[in-house]
């Protein structure tokens, strides 16, 4: 190529670039560009989501009726028949269980006793085992009254019980003896048995032998404390006249506002010390600063802790 077709070519070019650059913005430059197209191999995947047309009736604000929450469902009223006051052979098996293992634990108590001549620590190891029987009675009254619910693990149907209790008391008076007595010989019974098996202290084995059988039959000496005076034997009348046994009188208190005293049922001997000193009182407060949980003697009391005035003998003219 010849110097004068360069510098054509030169110009021609210059002159391209000063065209772009007024519309562009590109700099005009006074060599010549090389343009390189660059294919790029790299392959991308995307997805694409398409978005729905919006629907005119979704813009527009439909006033709805919430429903208020419904009311915490209340057990119904029970009946004179109800199933679930009678025995069963799972219930009689577990208190025959309870009461053989109580009586083998005492007996066992006396034997060795006799064979070694040892008989004041004895009968004092059982006389101090039924004070702290109605002392454990008062203390777990105490706590399945005001905590828990009928959901809480394993002593979920206890509470659900006595809470029901307060509502209608004189369903105790209805249910029968195996019925009413069969949980605690249940938890006599795995815990006394190992006992008895291995100890051979006369004054342990007393001790254990009627405090527990105190505790399994508390459930009864509760139960005739709701009892009429007319329909009860004479020597449990005797035994509540001594204070042997929680009296009615008692314990009625406790079914009266606020509901939250006298909750010992074997002997009711500690309920004036307890109530008077309020030990009760600085337990749930211990609990409640510890762990944050109310009891509910703290509580105004409601339609479930209020008992229902109806008697049975109303209970089945309405039923």
């Amino acid at each position: 190529m010849s110097i004068l077709a360069q510098n054509k070519f030169f110009f021609s070019e210059q002159k391209k670039f000063s065209s772009l650059s007024s519309h562009h913005h590109v700099h005009a430059s006074p060599f010549p560009i090389f343009r390189t197209r660059v294919h790029c191999l790299a392959t991308t995947t995307t997805t694409t989501t398409v978005k729905p047309k919006p629907n005119p009736d979704q813009l527009l604000v439909k006033p709805q009726l919430i429903s208020p929450p419904s009311p915490v469902s209340i057990k119904a009223r029970p009946v004179l028949d109800d199933p679930s006051l009678l025995s069963t052979w799972s219930h009689r098996a577990w208190v025959a269980t309870g009461c053989t293992t109580v009586l083998t634990s005492l007996a066992k108590s006396i034997m060795v006793a006799a064979n070694s001549h040892i008989w004041p620590e004895p009968i004092l190891a059982g006389l101090v085992g039924y004070v702290l029987a109605d002392l454990g009675s008062g203390v777990y009254h105490w706590g399945i009254d005001n905590y828990g619910h009928a959901s809480t693990p394993i002593f979920g149907s206890q509470i659900e019980a006595f809470q029901g209790h307060h509502k209608w008391p004189w369903t105790i008076t209805r249910r029968q003896f195996a019925n009413n007595l069969h949980a605690l010989a249940r938890a006599v019974t795995f815990t006394v048995l190992p006992i008895g098996l291995v100890c051979d202290n006369p004054t342990v084995l007393s001790f254990v032998g009627v405090c527990s059988g105190c505790i399994m039959f508390s459930q009864q000496f509760h139960a005739w404390a709701h009892g009429t005076k007319s329909r009860l034997p004479p020597a449990v009348l005797a035994l509540q006249d001594l204070g042997l046994l929680v009296s009615r009188s008692q314990h009625a208190a406790h079914h009266r506002p606020p509901y939250n005293n006298n909750y010992c049922i074997v002997s009711g001997v500690w309920n004036e010390f307890l109530d008077k000193h309020k030990v009760f009182e600085a337990m749930e407060l211990v609990l409640f600063f510890k762990l944050g949980v109310r009891p509910r003697s703290w509580d105004e009391p409601n339609s479930d802790w209020t008992e229902d005035i109806d008697t049975p003998s109303q209970i089945i003219a309405n039923s």
